[in-house]
């Protein structure tokens, strides 16, 4: 019983990697490999890079040092901020919010295995995120340290007991939501306000990372010093990777401990949780009048009322919502530093700095990718869509719109503020406010398509279609790679073939491409995938 919950669960996590939801059949073992190569790639090329080449700049210094349980400290407890906030977010509706709790709840299965299979769906995402951090860590350190049998443990067991820690961490943090949330009215924005505090720390540690790394490495011995005099429990984390002995039972039973103590308290709320309603305060009745609305903007609040409510969809599929105005009050600040910087890289080439503020916007304009989920969202309750007496095409129209509308906006306020740091010309100005609009409506239709193409209305959380669809992120990542082109086209053509090209002639052609791009999506949206639609 335990090894079919169990692969039921692994199906979930990695539905769209097995099975193609809109044609009902099985994926080919091709297209899964394919699926799983590119995840692979981004997860172990992409982001292992990153911290395999920090572990190459801190390790080799450390070691010399006699402080290696100083760079197993600083790398461990990266990862347990990588783990514990990749896996944060899925943890209270894998844990608790699961559509098919009650399901299980009613056949002849012990609740201790439903809590397993849980549990152990969380430690994957728990152990992929900490393991970008931690195992390219461990590596450089046996390839250019040491690779001793004691080291060869320690390192194994330090990966083992993180992922394990992060997982302990992360379900305490989702039972501490899931108490909080049946409590409240609207958690969706506190869920929100809270995550974004999260991302703020997160920003700015990483902003500070290289004044951080270098004040380390100028002052090992002294830093090493006061952490292993004030802060020993540190030290001992850090001993294991080393092989320290009696820091590996130590940190080993501590962990274990915390582990049965979050399983106790687990295992005492689980049921309770998973079968209440969330509720908050008792309504009173109170009498009013709804006012008609037009089937366009019944339809359109329905989309606002769906995007809102969930802070998951907010979070991943609008962050570029909130990046744009931070993005602006950056520029409001040190805008004219910066445009300095990149005049004085620029040289003579005025327009290349006209491209990289557009490009910017651009960018970040990208990561709002609303639309690319939305027909998925629709779940096993698409029926109601096309049951209602209104079109196809009306139900994808504003899907387009809440995500043009929701885009727009900061967009436009960050382009007034650069407007203002940055001397454009009166063409400059004008294209620079056309090409993000038409990157923004590029984006919102190209994430509709695939999220037709690739529709997935079969998920258990709604994280399945949200943060685990390939069409969110092809979306995503096309998006961002396509404003690059825009700086990567212009620099080919004025440094690499030396060509003597205005800015104003390079801004309209790339104008006039995207446009046309528009209006072959708008095409297909408008004939082909409303006949999908209806048929899905």
């Amino acid at each position: 019983m335990l090894k079919t919950l169990l692969k039921k669960q692994m199906m979930e996590i990695f539905r769209g990697y097995f099975y193609n939801s809109r044609k009902n059949e099985a994926r080919s073992k091709s297209s899964t490999v394919v699926y799983f190569v590119i995840f692979a790639c981004v997860i172990i090329g992409a982001v292992g890079g990153i911290f395999t080449i920090l572990s190459f700049v801190l390790c080799t210094d450390m070691a010399k040092a006699g402080m290696s349980w100083l760079y197993f400290a600083i790398m461990g407890m990266i990862a347990i901020i990588m783990g514990t906030f990749g896996s944060v977010f899925n943890t209270f509706s894998t844990l608790y919010l699961a559509k098919d709790n009650d399901l299980l709840l009613s056949m002849p299965i012990p609740v201790s295995k439903i809590m397993i299979t849980r549990l152990l769906s969380v430690y994957i995402m728990s152990f992929i995120y900490s393991g970008m951090v931690i195992i390219p860590a461990v590596l450089v350190y046996l390839l250019t340290v040491s690779l001793s049998i004691n080291a060869l443990i320690g390192c194994v067991l330090l990966v083992l007991l993180i992922s394990v820690f992060v997982l302990t961490l992360s379900c305490a943090l989702g039972w501490v939501v899931a108490k909080i949330s049946l409590k409240l009215k609207n958690k969706s924005f506190i869920t929100m306000v809270v995550s974004l505090l999260f991302f703020g720390l997160y920003y700015f540690g990483f902003y500070k990372s290289q004044e951080l790394i270098d004040a380390l490495l100028a002052n090992l011995v002294s830093y090493g010093t006061a952490i292993k005099g004030n802060a020993y429990p540190v030290y001992v984390f850090g001993s294991v990777g080393t092989g320290d002995v009696l820091s590996m039972l130590i940190v080993t039973a501590v962990v274990a401990g915390i582990f049965a103590l979050m399983w106790w308290l687990m295992s005492r709320s689980f049921i309770k949780i998973t079968t209440s309603q969330t509720s908050g305060a008792k309504k009173k009745y109170k009498r009013t009048f709804i006012k008609q609305k037009s089937i366009d903007k019944a339809l359109f609040a329905r989309e606002v009322k769906r995007f809102t409510s969930s802070p998951n969809y907010m979070l991943n599929c609008g962050f570029g919502m909130i990046m744009l105005p931070l993005f602006a009050v950056f520029m409001l600040i040190k805008g004219g530093d910066t445009v300095k910087m990149l005049s004085e890289n620029a040289g003579d080439n005025n327009g290349f700095v006209v491209i990289i503020l557009c490009v910017a916007v651009c960018a970040m304009a990208s990561m709002i990718d609303i639309s690319a989920p939305s027909v998925s969202l629709e779940g096993k309750s698409i029926w109601i869509s096309q049951s209602l007496p209104v079109t196809a095409w009306q139900v994808l129209r504003v899907k387009l719109l809440l995500h043009f509308v929701l885009s727009i906006v900061p967009t436009l306020i960050c382009q007034i503020v650069l407007v203002f740091v940055y001397p454009f010309s009166t063409f400059e100005a004008i294209l620079f406010f056309i090409i993000p609009i038409l990157i923004i409506f590029l984006s919102a239709q190209f994430g509709l398509f695939l999220g037709i193409k690739m529709v997935n209305l079969n998920w258990v959380s709604e994280i399945t279609p949200i943060k685990q669809s390939s069409s969110v992120l092809i979306t995503l990542f096309g998006g961002i790679g396509y404003s690059v082109m825009f700086l990567w086209g212009y620099s080919i053509v004025t440094f690499l073939l030396n060509l003597s090209i205005s800015i104003i002639a390079y801004m309209i052609g790339f104008a006039v491409v995207t446009f046309v791009l528009n209006v072959l999506l708008y095409m297909w949206l408008k004939k082909k995938g409303t006949a999908i639609f209806a048929t899905l």
